[in-house]
């Protein structure tokens, strides 16, 4: 083989993304709140993007909705169960009912119906829950630091904030007092004052540095913390286990004055610190609305997190005249703004497809309950609706559907299946989960379930599952074995 420079011709094929198309399929895996934030950052980049009513009418602005009207899109965002045409349900006056074109909350006289979104309005009809506005109060560790600062100065107050600063959110101490002490080069036995200093600072059972030392904080402060109790605070392993017998015998009391402890343990905080919340806990806000209509349902998407896109045609016609620098730079922006609004609608068409479908096909769940909810996959929606299946996956990833049952991420409608033990057609994994759920919550003091039993039992429904599955399903519940339940209810008898 000759060695040497030469030129060859070759051809071949690859798949490239335009920044346009990445920037697209990004989109489409926001949730409304997401596309928010990103709305503002290309409204500060492009002079031509504005928000619908950000000026005075009468300019020259040409509005773009980023979501289509429900009118425009019938046969994506309505189906009727029974054959019903679309345009009897579009005929419904939205004003008069649950749902408007904007959200629940368009209108006060709205708000009895709505479904207890963002802490407006429960189904009660109370009105609006102004404490949801309530400005956010002090963390723990400020709450701690005002104490130390009224109380010691100095050393001893560098010390105490060195303690505070190395308590958790649930108001104990992570780090040990003697690497402490090594880390400021201060005796031990410092440290030791400055943290029983901390532990009288409110609230009560603060730098504890274990459950047990917490309770007893607490205890003391009550002035109830009788050598019986230090004892019972030191064995609180036993009390878990269930071991009654030798707790009685090591904490010297008899089974009524055993039963008394538990009852006063069990009226302690054991995580004090969770009263001072670090941060305000958002409420989920849904992205699809789902609502019963007659025989059918309609499907729309929350345009109060929607922010409605105008491109101001009359700035562009104003400096596109310029030199050819600033006409290429202006038609530019007006090719990406444009471009930017055709995305926007065709991610909220696909977002409207994707979920009617998916209602379509876990109508049994929104009808009766999760008692009733299929086995789904991606795979079925993609066919379904002709795309694929990774532009559902997208879809459905970081977004809330709301109905009359509560508010659902899009994800919980995808369950694996589990064979029936009659022959018939699978049943959902979360129809199983509830199941065992429900069988546990009527079980008998007296006559606690095994996994073995929950088998039997299930099968005879119809449910054909081995014991592992059981108690997988059981533990993803948040529910324990057999032998923890005994021991859970011999503790609440004993504290009753």
């Amino acid at each position: 083989m000759a060695l040497g420079p030469r030129l060859d011709l070759r051809q071949s094929q690859q798949l490239v993304m335009t920044p346009q198309l990445q920037q697209a399929i990004k989109l489409l895996a926001l949730s409304n709140i997401e596309l928010e934030s990103f709305i503002a950052e290309e409204i500060e980049r492009n002079p031509l993007l504005e928000l619908e009513g950000e000026h005075e009418t009468g300019t020259d602005a040409e509005p773009v909705e980023s979501v289509a009207p429900l009118s425009e899109t019938a046969t994506d965002s309505v189906f009727d169960g029974d054959g019903g045409s679309a345009g009897e349900a579009l005929d419904a006056d939205f004003d008069g009912e649950t749902f408007h074109h904007d959200s629940p909350s368009d209108s006060m006289g709205g708000l009895d119906g709505a479904m207890g979104m963002d802490g407006m309005a429960g189904p009660s009809g109370e009105g609006p829950d102004f404490d949801a506005f309530a400005a956010e109060g002090p963390g723990l560790h400020e709450h701690l630091f005002a104490q130390a600062e009224m109380e010691l100065s100095g050393s001893d107050l560098l010390i105490a904030r060195a303690l505070i600063d190395r308590i958790d959110d649930c108001g104990y101490l992570t780090e040990p007092l003697l690497e402490l002490a090594n880390r400021l080069g201060v005796p031990l036995a410092r440290v030791e004052a400055m943290l029983a200093v901390v532990q009288g600072f409110d609230p009560v059972g603060v730098g504890a540095r274990s459950l047990g030392e917490c309770l007893a904080l607490q205890a003391r402060e009550v002035d109830r913390c009788d050598p019986a109790m230090q004892v019972l605070f030191n064995n609180l392993d036993l009390l878990a286990e269930g071991r009654m017998a030798q707790l009685k015998r090591i904490c010297g009391v008899d089974d009524e004055d055993l039963a008394d402890m538990i009852r006063e343990l069990r009226g302690y905080n054991p995580k004090p610190g969770l009263q001072f919340g670090s941060s305000r806990i958002e409420s989920v806000t849904p992205d699809v609305f789902v609502a019963r209509r007659g025989h059918g349902w309609v499907i729309e998407l929350n345009n109060a997190t929607l922010p409605r896109l105008v491109i101001n045609r009359a700035y562009h016609a104003e400096i596109g005249g310029g030199d050819k620098v600033t006409r290429g730079w202006i038609n530019e922006c007006m090719a990406e703004a444009n471009w930017l609004t055709r995305t926007l609608d065709q991610r909220q068409r696909t977002i409207i497809k994707v979920t009617t479908e998916i209602v379509k096909q876990q109508e049994g769940f929104f009808l009766k309950g999760v008692e009733h909810l299929r086995p789904l996959t991606l795979k079925t929606i993609a066919e379904a609706i002709e795309m694929h299946e990774s532009t559902v996956s997208r879809v459905t990833s970081n977004k809330y559907l709301s109905c009359d049952r509560g508010v659902y991420e899009l994800k919980y409608f995808f369950t694996s299946g589990v064979a029936s033990s009659d022959g018939g057609a699978a049943v959902s994994a979360e129809a199983v989960k509830s199941r065992i759920k429900a069988l546990i919550a009527v079980e008998a003091p007296d006559a606690i379930l095994s996994d073995d039993t929950l088998v039997e039992m299930l099968r005879e429904e119809g449910f054909d599952l081995a014991r592992r599955t059981v108690a997988k399903y059981r533990e993803a519940v948040g529910l324990g074995s057999s032998v923890q339940r005994r021991r859970q209810r011999a503790i609440s008898a004993r504290a009753a």
